[in-house]
């Protein structure tokens, strides 16, 4: 009977330690890093190379890295690192759409996300920001129709209310769910004034991604925007994690505007990250 007890407590403790090990892996697919974070390190080689060292296994890339598909691809495979999306301006992939979608395949990635809006581009009327949002959905459907799904990113300007209707909202409104997903910077959402929780609720199956970071208060690291690393900061994270996981969404994209010791920055966000996300039930 107590070799019978022995051996069923040494199972239970086995499968508890598998199940850990498996909830550990799964963690890493579902981060990533913005390479944006990274831009000043050197060479697109150092880079990748950092991304790489610091123990991601996936990154989300800017442009073209002024490297060739092939160029990008060997540089990937080098350092074991896969693509799950990359930002591209709207007025490059209106412009440049077939190259763009090529270069996006042949580097195996499938999510192209809008970053930005430069200030003098930017919607100042309810109306301004329905005709942006059909601009959106119409090269959504294009992406869409080739196999490529197309995203968009906020930052704190979308916060902005017209009639009483964020920008944001707007233009989530007035897309279709299958041609455009966003990938909320909850950092951004919050410095605009409002809840990321609010939004992941609000759009539930449409946030594909979250840029993982954190706000500092004002008079701390002032030189590097007031960004901290995710779980350093002002954001209330234990609510924002099991909101994330409600909602459907698949990435934690790791990202920094302005970071200092971007060595630094990385991988205490990486260590946070993969701690906050295994504190979740699976």
């Amino acid at each position: 009977m107590l070799r019978h007890i022995v051996l069923s407590t040494c199972l239970l403790a086995s499968t508890a330690m598998t199940s850990f090990a498996a909830s550990a892996a799964d963690v890493n697919n579902r981060i990533a890093l913005q390479m944006y974070t990274l831009r000043d390190v050197g060479t697109a080689e150092k880079q990748f190379a950092m991304a790489h060292e610091a123990g991601f296994r996936h990154v989300e890339i800017v442009g073209m890295h002024d490297l060739n598909a092939e160029q990008l691809t060997l540089l990937l495979k080098k350092n074991d690192l896969t693509v799950t999306s990359a930002h591209v301006q709207l007025s490059a992939l209106e412009k440049n759409y077939a190259e763009t979608v090529a270069f996006n395949k042949s580097v195996g990635n499938s999510t192209i996300v809008v970053p930005w809006i430069e200030p003098q581009d930017r919607p100042d009327s309810s109306q301004g920001w329905i005709d942006f949002a059909r601009r959106l959905d119409a090269m959504g459907a294009k992406l869409h129709h080739d196999g490529l799904q197309l995203a968009y990113h906020n930052h704190n300007f979308e916060m902005k209310k017209y009639e009483g209707v964020t920008a944001l909202e707007i233009i989530m409104n007035h897309t279709s769910p299958d041609h455009l997903k966003l990938e909320m910077d909850a950092a951004w959402v919050s410095r605009g004034g409002q809840d990321p929780v609010r939004f992941l609720k609000e759009y539930s199956g449409r946030i594909y991604a979250i840029h993982a970071k954190d706000n500092a208060a004002i008079g701390i690291r002032d030189d590097e925007m007031n960004f901290a690393p995710l779980g350093e900061g002002l954001l209330d994270w234990s609510a924002i994690m099991p909101a994330a996981k409600a909602s459907g969404v698949k990435w934690f994209i790791i990202e920094h505007d302005k970071p200092k010791d971007a060595w630094s920055i990385i991988t205490t966000s990486l260590r946070n990250l993969r701690a906050a996300l295994q504190t979740q039930p699976h």
